[in-house]
């Protein structure tokens, strides 16, 4: 065997080797009880609160619950109050743990000192970062979003500033505790460059990085910081979708995910949204990219949230005919 003949044999070796070990990763998804188990303490071994951000609907909401129902006191942050006591109501009828209700508009800067003092006498143990903003569901270029100097002040804020605040809230007493959990939500759209979406992808890619430095960081002081990188749920901020295989209910979505909390500092939070992510990155980014490719979704999303509005405006109720 001459060297070229070694040297491409060593190379196919390497490609099987690392496909083999992809493989195997991917092989323990499809068995999260078994791989990743945790105990019926987990959660509440961590402390007695959790705080959830964005908690009045869809994922942060579903989040509350989850929580609530494995035995935690649960703190719900939104800037809508009758949303959030309607919540607590819920929540506290349904498991009989306490819920705590803090109104807080994330896109502001004053939010955070006020915030703080809330929290202070709180054990925290887990910390689920959901608030986000979707500047507009409608695809654009970066120069055409409306109200841009606006917008990019709420975006950062919502998206990156409040999860760094309230990550840098109960890290110190989590640190001295040597547990806690903190769950950041990034989003599947983050996985490669994506044009139309560009400030909010921009964001989530940060979400992904900071957790994972984080979790570097922390993880042999015995804290768990993981970023959850879903692709579709049907919530406000997609439209919502409806449900199938691939796009999940919150509620789902939140069970399948809590299963892989131990499967290391990034996940999808479910099979379907791992080989998604997956066949995504397989694509090569001159198609993904291409005028044809991104000119269609966006007049596909433009189509679909058109006929939607026809649809409410239909079965919105009308006073016509009354006297």
């Amino acid at each position: 065997m001459d060297l070229m003949e070694l040297i491409f044999t060593l190379l196919g070796a390497a490609i099987c080797v690392y496909y083999g070990w992809k493989l195997l990763l991917f092989s323990r998804m499809l068995f999260p009880k078994r791989c990743f188990p945790l105990s019926e303490t987990f959660f509440t071994s961590m402390g007695d609160w959790a705080v959830v951000t964005g908690a009045s609907e869809g994922i942060g909401r579903a989040y509350a619950f989850a929580l609530a129902e494995r035995g935690m006191n649960v703190v719900i942050m939104s800037r809508t109050k009758a949303t959030l006591d309607l919540l607590a109501k819920e929540i506290g009828e349904a498991t009989g743990q306490k819920v705590k209700v803090i109104v807080a508009d994330f896109s502001c800067d004053n939010t955070f000192r006020e915030t703080e003092e809330q929290l202070m006498d709180l054990n925290i143990g887990v910390l689920v970062n959901n608030v986000g903003v979707l500047p507009s569901i409608i695809p654009c270029k970066f120069l055409d979003t409306e109200k841009l100097e606006k917008t990019i002040t709420m975006v950062i804020n919502c998206n990156v500033k409040t999860m760094m605040k309230m990550c840098k809230v109960v890290l110190p007493d989590m640190e001295k505790r040597r547990k806690g959990l903190i769950v950041n939500i990034s989003s599947g759209i983050a996985t490669f460059p994506f044009p139309l979406y560009t400030l909010y992808a921009a964001t989530k890619v940060f979400v992904e990085r900071f957790s994972r430095c984080l979790q570097a960081e922390y993880e042999s002081k015995g804290i768990i910081i993981q970023a959850v990188v879903p692709f579709g749920v049907s919530t406000r901020m997609t439209g919502y979708l409806k449900t199938n295989m691939v796009t999940l209910s919150p509620e789902d979505f939140v069970k399948t995910s809590m299963q892989y909390l131990r499967a290391g500092d990034k996940t999808h939070g479910s099979i379907c949204h791992t080989a998604l992510g997956w066949l995504m990155q397989c694509i090569p980014l001159k198609v993904l990219h291409s005028e044809f490719l991104l000119q269609h979704m966006q007049n596909y999303v433009k189509k679909k949230m058109t006929l939607k509005e026809l649809i409410s405006a239909k079965t919105a109720p009308s006073d016509n005919g009354k006297h």
